[in-house]
């Protein structure tokens, strides 16, 4: 895959996998996953091209380094970006720590971060800066927030017009970023 045109989405899922009919379908952050590829099947203009609609599906009790892993970095290595949904239930698993790590730090990729207990720009904010309840989510994956000063990422609430400007915003794509840090919509 050496077309870069695809978002990777980041989100946790509990380890080990739940054997039982949902699987991941059953955690919060696979539901905000799928609520994103709700709004592309509503929205044609919706510019979200599924990373993990690129290769074929894994079931979630496949062997974590023959199949999962392997699949993952393909997809990330065809992505211009990922958003990573974070949340109060993100727990640093092994799944989304290898995945942050691998796209940020291997692959250089911009991160969007999407807080999905927040739904405006300004609920994020106080006094115009991200408010210490968003950054104490960082802890919950050091990989990020050790590695933001790294790659360019851009901070949202779950707002699908805020979403799609990210998306939109050539700052946020591995081709054209510039600069690097933490970056808010005002």
């Amino acid at each position: 895959m050496s077309s870069r045109n695809a978002t990777y989405c980041a989100f946790y899922v509990a380890e080990p996998f739940d054997p039982g009919a949902l699987g991941a379908h059953g955690t919060k952050d696979f539901c905000y996953y799928n609520l994103l590829r709700s709004w592309k099947g509503n929205d044609s203009t919706f510019p979200f091209v599924d990373a993990h609609a690129l290769t074929y599906s894994v079931r979630d009790n496949s062997d974590w380094e023959k199949t999962l892993k392997p699949r993952l970095r393909e997809r990330i290595r065809s992505s211009k970006n990922v958003i990573l949904f974070l949340s109060s239930g993100t727990q640093n698993s092994r799944a989304i720590r290898e995945e942050v790590d691998y796209a940020i730090n291997d692959q250089g990729l911009p991160i969007i971060v999407v807080y999905p207990e927040y739904d405006t720009k300004e609920s994020l904010l106080d006094s115009g800066k991200l408010k210490q309840g968003v950054k104490n989510l960082w802890d919950k994956l050091p990989v990020l927030r050790d590695s933001l000063s790294i790659i360019p990422s851009l901070h949202v609430p779950m707002k699908k017009e805020l979403i799609k400007s990210a998306l939109s915003d050539t700052q946020f794509v591995l081709s054209s970023k510039n600069g690097t840090g933490v970056f808010i919509y005002k």
